[in-house]
C-alpha cells in the first residue's frame, strides 16, 4: 500500500516489482499475488493495461487509517476505555485537532 500511495498513479505489477527490488529480490508472481489479494479484499482497484492490470489504492492513506482505527475500536472490549487510553496519549495539538474534528462532525450531523 505504501508504494502505491507514494506513486500516486496506477501501477502495474512490473512497475511495483522494479521499485521494490532495491530492498530485496522478489519474484514477479509474489508481487502479483499480493496486489491481487489486496484487490480482492477491496484495498485496491484495478484497470486493464494490455495483458496486465494497473492497480490503485481504493482508499487514501487517511481513509485507510480512519477505517483501521474504527475496526480496532469496534473490536475493543470497552470502547470508552479504549478511547480514554487513546486520548491519554495525545499531545495538546492533537487533542485540539480532535476537538475541532468532533465539533465539525457534530455541526454536520445536526444539519448546521
Amino acid at each position: 500500500m505504501e508504494l502505491l500511495w507514494r506513486r500516486e498513479r496506477p501501477t502495474t505489477v512490473r512497475e511495483a516489482l522494479t521499485e521494490l527490488t532495491w530492498h530485496r529480490e522478489l519474484a514477479y508472481t509474489t508481487v502479483m499475488t499480493v496486489l491481487d489479494t489486496l484487490y480482492r479484499k477491496g484495498w485496491l482497484t484495478r484497470e486493464p493495461a494490455g495483458r496486465a492490470y494497473r492497480y490503485s489504492p481504493a482508499l487514501t492513506r487517511d481513509q485507510y487509517v480512519a477505517q483501521t482505527m474504527h475496526e480496532v475500536l469496534v473490536d475493543s472490549g470497552d470502547r470508552v476505555e479504549a478511547l480514554t487510553h487513546f486520548v491519554g496519549r495525545m499531545t495538546l495539538d492533537e487533542a485540539a485537532a480532535l476537538r475541532a474534528a468532533l465539533s465539525t462532525y457534530e455541526r454536520r450531523i445536526a444539519g448546521r
